[in-house]
């Protein structure tokens, strides 16, 4: 249960002369049940890279799951250098 209460409860707690614990908040009906987990949100990040300057471009798609753009981006660029790619350039982030 949260600790949130609505204005007319506020208002009645401070202008009654009653004390505050005596009023109970009321549920916010539209808030989403416990069971309702949402989906976990991922970016996907897809990159050119080439081991030699101006050399065959192949296409690096990596797929992160924090909602940052930027750190799906260096997730991204930092998984291409483990595979010993030299060029890297980022064509898009997408979250999917």
């Amino acid at each position: 249960m949260s600790d949130v209460l609505t204005e007319e409860q506020m208002r009645d707690a401070l202008f009654s002369g009653l004390p505050p614990s005596s009023f109970k908040p009321r549920q916010n009906p539209a808030a989403p049940k416990a069971s309702e987990q949402p989906r976990p949100s991922k970016l996907r990040v897809t990159l050119h890279v080439t081991k030699v300057f101006e050399g065959h471009m192949d296409v690096f798609v990596y797929e992160s799951n924090t909602l940052s753009r930027l750190v799906a981006e260096l997730e991204a660029k930092n998984a291409a250098r483990k595979k010993k790619y030299k060029y890297i350039d980022v064509v898009s982030v997408q979250q999917i």
